[in-house]
């Protein structure tokens, strides 16, 4: 199985900019797809960014294009969402999850991913 670890999150003013990174480790799969998803207090999960296993291809949310950034380096295993900006309704506990079976590039729905992390909490303040 493939294990994700999320880190990165905390506590920032509106304004400000956290980076945060998914490390995967374990029986990871030849190629994935990696999203970025969110979820605060109440509502469901939100779809947030996908990348492709090159890098190559990007999707975001509406809500955070042009603030927020998804990369990856696969040499360190690693994806990071780079989020400037921030606002008060980013405030969410933020998860990245692989999609091992990529086919259609606008996959905003989690049941299309297949593993996922833990999660790190974003706290951002007025």
């Amino acid at each position: 199985q493939v294990q994700l670890v999320e880190s990165g999150g905390g506590l920032v003013q509106a304004g400000g900019s956290l980076r945060l990174s998914c490390a995967a480790s374990g029986r990871t799969y030849n190629t994935y797809a990696t999203g970025w998803f969110r979820q605060a207090p109440g509502k469901e999960r939100e779809f947030v960014a996908r990348i492709s296993w090159s890098g190559g291809y990007t999707y975001y949310a509406d809500s955070v294009k042009g603030r927020f950034t998804i990369s990856r380096d696969n040499a360190k295993n690693t994806v990071y969402l780079q989020m400037n900006s921030l606002k008060p309704e980013d405030t969410a506990v933020y998860y990245c999850a692989a999609d091992v079976n990529p086919g259609a590039t606008m996959k905003r729905l989690s049941r299309f991913y297949d593993y996922w992390g833990q999660g790190t909490q974003v706290t951002v303040s007025s």
